[in-house]
């Protein structure tokens, strides 16, 4: 398991500097629960925050299995400047690394996950000298179907709520489009009923104007006293 005594020692908080014992405490930020389709992939997401610079050589990252019934704590994966996967045992071929030391990440991932990896792991990191600190905890549920979270419905809900004002609104500029045009028609059609009626009033006056013109030349033939 640990390939050096500096890794066992820094596991074990027991790394020191003659004369002083330096002990900082790391932090460690890991989901509280995750959910998993069976004979999926899953992420064990582990990042951790510490005081001194990281590096490649500096740093050890272990998890841990606790299986939800009763037995004996289990290795899961083990990291300190390379990959160690596990060699034996029920993680043997499923679980690979996925973090990245330089941006503390100790993340892991795990294939085609079976029912037997329900339970809970450990994300225990260290830094030296930061040795000390709370071990992050996630709870993998392994399921037939990955069930709905409350925010997944919440999310549905408002995703739903928007979907029908954006319906409403794209209704609504429809039909003030169509209104517009529509009485943009009319306002052309009245204008055109106008003209129409003022050239038919012009022409009634020309023809009336006409005819008394003629009626006045008639008389004028007829009545020899008219000159």
């Amino acid at each position: 398991m640990y390939r050096t005594w500096q890794q066992f020692l820094a596991f074990m908080g027991l790394f020191a500097v003659p004369g002083v014992l330096r002990v900082v405490g790391m932090e460690i930020f890991t989901s509280n629960e995750v959910e998993a389709l069976n004979g999926t992939e899953v992420r064990l997401k582990c990042t951790f925050k510490s005081k001194h610079p990281v590096s490649h050589s500096s740093v050890a990252v272990s998890w841990n299995f606790r299986p939800l019934s009763q037995g004996a704590e289990e290795s899961v994966f083990y990291y300190q400047e390379t990959a160690y996967p596990p060699t034996e045992g029920r993680f043997k071929g499923h679980a690979v690394w996925s973090g990245d030391i330089m941006r503390q990440d100790a993340s892991i991932s795990l294939h085609e996950v079976p029912f037997t990896f329900n339970g809970t792991y450990t994300c225990q990191v260290r830094n030296l000298p930061d040795v000390h600190g709370i071990n992050g905890e996630v709870t993998l549920r392994v399921v037939h179907k990955v069930s709905i979270s409350d925010i997944g419905i919440l999310a549905a809900a408002i995703g739903g709520t928007i979907a029908i004002v954006l319906v409403l609104l794209g209704l609504f500029m429809v039909y003030k489009y169509c209104n517009r045009h529509a009485n943009t028609d009319m306002e052309l059609q009245g204008s055109k009923l106008q003209e129409t009626r003022e050239l038919q009033e012009r022409e009634l006056q020309a023809n009336i104007l006409q005819e008394k013109k003629l009626k006045a030349s008639e008389k004028e033939r007829k009545d020899p006293t008219v000159w």
